[in-house]
């Protein structure tokens, strides 16, 4: 484990998100892994707020991947909670999303494991009372 962090309001994931960004600056594949409703999409978009997008994001759960205009690049955001097979990974071509050199934002990552390359960081979120308890790991579920 790299670092755990206590949140106790919505309005500290903005630091949160800053302090990833800049402790990670070469790490561009990030998988997050939550229950249900804990705040996976709420905290990739404070993310993205931190990379410079103004658009209005949306989670991609019916789309599986939402793309995002940067000044020099892209984010790529997906929801993985609806794909069933590891060979609808390889058929949306998502290999290919985390070969691009673009920041890629995964929640449910389990399916696709095996495309993910040794530099990434995985966000793990739990809740305790009302807390979210934010894990940052390096590469390990």
């Amino acid at each position: 484990m790299i670092s755990k962090t206590t949140i106790n309001d919505k309005s500290e994931l903005l630091e949160l998100a800053n302090q990833i960004i800049l402790k990670f600056p070469d790490i561009r594949i990030f998988l997050f892994k939550a229950e249900m409703g804990v705040g996976k999409t709420t905290f990739i978009k404070e993310i993205a707020k931190v990379l410079g997008v103004n658009d209005t994001m949306s989670s991609p759960t019916y789309s599986i991947v939402n793309e995002y205009q940067l000044e020099n690049g892209k984010i790529f955001h997906f929801d993985l909670y609806r794909v069933k097979s590891f060979d609808e990974c390889l058929d949306i071509g998502m290999d290919e999303y985390l070969n691009s050199g673009n920041y890629c934002f995964i929640e449910w990552p389990e399916i696709a494991n095996p495309l993910y390359p040794e530099n990434h960081i995985v966000i793990k979120i739990t809740t305790e009372n009302q807390f979210r308890i934010f894990e940052i790991l390096n590469g390990n579920f």
